[in-house]
């Protein structure tokens, strides 16, 4: 099988006999996720034979193939000539507007971060709810959205010990990155809010409520209304409003 080969940037790597990697840079960085996000679009309008998935992350696109039914040397074709093109940029996905409860109990790590950025408590709120995120890419676990568009001011180290669990739906900050959480589970950010919004919710259409591409505002709640959103969240609503489409 051909080994790593890079044509004007982007390197193959192949991950076992169902996988390969087409990486396009090592960084966090907005035009980076764009490209990525281009490449992945593309490469699905072509409805190669064979390939049951492609994952976008923050520098690279991972195909998920049939080996049985697959060509290998045609989907590397593919993503050279898809490589060797320029390629329309992805629209905007859509945008939502998810209601997040900041601080004391849903945030425990708020006061710490905002002492870390040298501002207040309000003004750190009002820092990470101001800007118009993009979501970079979904994993980790089901759901957990990776977002760009962090003040830096608010850039925080990740935490020396990780704690084994934290609340699911947990908005949180972790180096240069914030990200809006799915399940409950083990993690090394600081946690500064949560929303009552489920990314993921086994039986509700959809399971997956962001997207690669989609844009999320925060909206700044009080812990009365999480807990009157959170009681239909539970039932299957998905709190998150979609502001257009």
């Amino acid at each position: 099988m051909q080994e790593d080969c890079e044509v004007n940037g982007p390197v193959i790597r192949h991950l076992g006999d169902t996988a390969l990697s087409v990486e396009f840079g090592n960084r966090i960085d907005a035009e980076l996720v764009s490209r990525v996000h281009a490449f992945d679009a593309a490469l699905n309008q072509l409805c190669l034979a064979g390939v049951m998935e492609t994952v976008p992350t923050y520098r690279a696109t991972t195909v998920i193939f049939d080996p049985l039914t697959a060509d290998v040397r045609e989907i590397e074709a593919a993503v050279l000539r898809l490589a060797s093109t320029k390629m329309d940029v992805r629209p905007a996905g859509q945008l939502w507007e998810v209601p997040v409860a900041y601080g004391q109990d849903f945030g425990i790590d708020l006061v710490d971060v905002a002492a870390h950025a040298g501002m207040s408590p309000g003004d750190l709120i009002e820092a990470h709810a101001g800007p118009e995120y993009s979501v970079a890419m979904v994993g980790f676990l089901p759901g957990f959205s990776y977002l760009l568009g962090l003040d830096p001011r608010l850039s925080t180290p990740r935490r020396s010990e990780p704690r084994a669990r934290i609340p699911a739906s947990s908005i949180s900050i972790g180096g240069q990155q914030t990200a809006i959480g799915s399940l409950e589970g083990p993690s090394g950010w600081h946690v500064i809010g949560r929303t009552p919004a489920r990314p993921f919710h086994p039986g509700r259409m959809p399971e997956f409520l962001f997207e690669p591409g989609d844009r999320i505002r925060f909206r700044p709640i009080s812990a009365r209304e999480w807990s009157e959103l959170d009681r239909g969240a539970a039932r299957g609503a998905l709190v998150a409003e979609r502001v257009d489409g």
